[in-house]
């Protein structure tokens, strides 16, 4: 056999140049903000912070020891893992209910699209301000409504045994609209045939839900599933705004970031604080995998 040298043609030529012209900003951004600062991240775990910010020195697994005996890694992890389950399951739950009830033929229906998708749009801090105006114990909206009918106040914020559910309400208010667009898009592409033939055989509206629309949805719902389980561990900007340090119930608020944040930016140990950014991305990275394992049971594919 001769070996020919290949030899590609203009139109090929010219689709090699274009493909890999579109996706090298996406790849250069993707190595640039992503792949490099996990690496030095991970790499700056080793190292504590030299004074003023400067000449970091080299200490080993000392960070890790550290944190494996800090009272607070466990208590934030814990805090974040009860943000996560009442935050996730809710969310996507109500945004599927949603999707599918404005995924019929209703008058105004891309008028409640867009009122639904409206928290997505606002800004994180404008949002935690609003709504801990309406938490406020005094004069909060919602404290009024419930004086109105006779119930006492509640301290939304304020409360440890509440205030995590408090900030889940807020993260589950501000991320329906963006479930909710992700699911109508999965809906539409469910062929209508499916649910004609179940009405024709008698099935009911529940039955055709939980047999035709979630099979048919679940590659949808996987990743709405994995989206929303990496954004709650990483929960701050609430937090953040809506309990402070001097807030009764900020142990028990107080998430893995925020501690990586009080750690690199208020005490300035940046090497301590991305030991904690390391253990959040192996748990992150353990869920997903089990998540991406258990997905064969029951996401089903259509090819």
């Amino acid at each position: 056999m001769h070996n020919k040298k290949f030899k590609m043609t203009k139109r090929e030529r010219q689709e090699f140049f274009w493909g890999w012209g579109f996706i090298l900003p996406g790849i250069t951004g993707l190595l640039i903000l992503n792949i490099i600062p996990i690496f030095q991240t991970i790499y700056q775990s080793f190292f504590k912070t030299g004074a003023f910010g400067r000449g970091n020195v080299f200490v080993g697994m000392q960070n890790y020891e550290r944190m494996f005996s800090d009272s607070r890694i466990l208590s934030a992890t814990w805090n974040t893992f009860r943000y996560a389950l009442l935050e996730v399951p809710a969310s996507i739950f109500i945004a599927l209910v949603l999707a599918v009830l404005l995924n019929q033929k209703i008058v105004g229906r891309s008028v409640f699209r867009a009122i639904f998708f409206i928290p997505m749009v606002a800004a994180p801090a404008a949002v935690a301000m609003v709504w801990k105006w309406l938490y406020n114990s005094q004069f909060g909206l919602i404290n009024y409504l419930l004086n109105s009918v006779g119930i006492p106040s509640v301290n939304w914020i304020s409360d440890p045994k509440i205030a995590i559910i408090s900030v889940a309400i807020v993260g589950i208010w501000s991320i329906i609209g963006y479930n909710m667009i992700l699911f109508l898009a999965g809906l539409q592409e469910i062929p209508r045939d499916y649910y004609e033939a179940a009405s024709i055989d008698g099935a009911g509206a529940i039955y055709q839900f939980f047999r035709i629309t979630v099979p048919l949805i679940s590659p949808t719902m996987f990743f709405v599933v994995v989206t929303r389980v990496i954004a709650g561990m990483q929960v701050f900007d609430s937090i953040f705004m809506l309990v402070t340090t001097q807030n009764p119930a900020f142990p028990k608020t107080q998430s893995l970031v925020y501690l990586f944040y009080q750690n690199a930016f208020v005490e300035n140990n940046k090497g301590y604080a991305s030991t904690i950014v390391v253990l959040l991305l192996g748990i992150i990275m353990l869920i997903t995998v089990i998540q991406l394992r258990a997905q064969k049971k029951w996401v089903y594919y259509s090819y």
